[in-house]
């Protein structure tokens, strides 16, 4: 367990290392393949709908595999050679940005299976009564790894022109040896088949699962409400990308101080949010990380001034880290004990349909209202979705009286 525990640590540092091409990723799609809005929202939506689709299909799949190592490790290999193919992308010499749009999906298919195959592989590798003081310890290295490594390639592409496609071909061949090392130390884990979850995982099918959600009202509101903050929330993303490169010119040195800005808040807050939620409840500190997010896309568009965007990215980290710390914990609050997995799974597609519509809609918006009206938007729709948080709190604190 010791060597399993270093070789995740490490495993992670190479993973965090490899994912530091995705902070400039749009960057590369705008100034050196030419990407339109359509495609920029596309790099946040396809992602998701991807993973979506083979968390469904692998997942029943996958549960019944008894060893799960060397599927995830070859998982990884093949969606970090990817990486080699965008880099290849300048030579083309048509349809570069749907290209790069097209490998983007395809990526996502291995990647969402190693993620899923990773999850029950430290599942069976980690004992219960250790994740919670391991991962934590894991993720704020990780972090810390990833906000010096994000800020190491941020300096270093803002010494070249923005329209040089060589400092981002190198990069995505460097972050692609990365990879490789983090394969390695994934297939470095020692995994027994005697401690393999096979059998565990429950066997209703997916209609029968989703007829539970109506008998389940505490789930189905929150599910509701989960939707309509997701949906504002995530509409967002790709115009964050396209008003600090296109409205603001952020560099790449400029987009690495916003990464790292928004993770050092997370790190710093993220155990408050937990002291909060223990002091206050759950509920109401959910509703006030989803109101302070709704802060985020209005006080963005209140200037360019380059600074000041550090500043709003580290105000936003503080609502980040609570939100996503308070959406999981109120998932497992309001999902019944006996087929939690089945509620979370299906929340999980729900939101996945979210995650690849919301962006297709921020990118529509624009083209309408604008840049300030559809973050305001953005803004309001955030809003709505925290209010929705706390009534269904109210109701269902209500109900819990009642059947007292």
């Amino acid at each position: 367990m010791r060597k399993n525990k270093r070789y995740s640590i490490i495993n992670g540092a190479y993973s965090m290392i490899m994912n530091t091409y995705s902070s400039f990723l749009a960057l590369y799609a705008i100034h050196i393949l030419h990407a339109n809005h359509q495609q920029v929202g596309l790099l946040n939506s396809l992602p998701a709908v991807v993973s979506l689709v083979t968390t469904i299909v692998g997942g029943y799949w996958f549960s019944q595999l008894e060893l799960k190592k060397r599927f995830c490790g070859f998982s990884i290999l093949f969606a970090r050679i990817t990486l080699l193919l965008f880099a290849l992308i300048p030579y083309i010499p048509i349809y570069q940005a749907w290209i790069l749009v097209i490998l983007v999906g395809f990526m996502n298919i291995p990647a969402s299976l190693a993620n899923l195959s990773w999850q029950s592989l430290m599942g069976d590798l980690i004992p219960e009564k250790d994740r919670g003081n391991f991962f934590s310890y894991r993720n704020q290295i990780l972090t810390i790894v990833g906000m010096i490594a994000t800020a190491i390639v941020g300096v270093l592409l803002n010494l070249f022109d923005k329209n040089n496609p060589v400092p981002y071909q190198v990069l995505f061949i460097i972050t692609f040896i990365f990879g490789v090392l983090e394969a390695y130390y994934l297939f470095k884990h020692i995994e027994l088949k005697e401690f393999s979850s096979k059998g565990t995982v429950e066997k209703d099918s997916l209609i029968e699962q989703m007829k539970k959600i109506g008998q389940t009202k505490p789930f189905l509101f929150f599910l509701f409400s989960s939707i309509l903050f997701n949906f504002g929330w995530q509409m967002a993303w790709p115009l964050f990308n396209i008003y600090q490169i296109e409205y603001v010119h952020a560099s790449a040195f400029w987009l690495s101080l916003f990464t790292v800005a928004n993770q050092l808040s997370q790190i710093l807050t993220y155990k408050w949010w937990g002291r909060m939620s223990d002091r206050f409840g759950n509920s109401m500190m959910l509703f006030v990380a989803s109101a302070g997010m709704a802060t985020v896309p209005f006080l963005t568009v209140l200037s360019k001034n380059l600074y000041y965007l550090v500043l709003t990215n580290f105000w936003s980290g503080v609502y980040l880290s609570g939100t996503t710390l308070l959406l999981f914990n109120q998932l497992l609050a309001v999902s019944p004990e006996k087929g939690r997995s089945s509620y979370i799974t299906l929340y999980t597609i729900f939101i996945g349909f979210v995650g690849f519509i919301a962006p297709q809609f921020g990118i529509r918006m624009l083209s309408i209202y604008g840049m300030n009206g559809t973050m305001n938007l953005s803004a309001l729709i955030r809003l709505l979705g925290g209010v929705a948080f706390i009534l269904v709190a109210i109701y269902v604190e209500q109900q819990i009286d009642i059947s007292r």
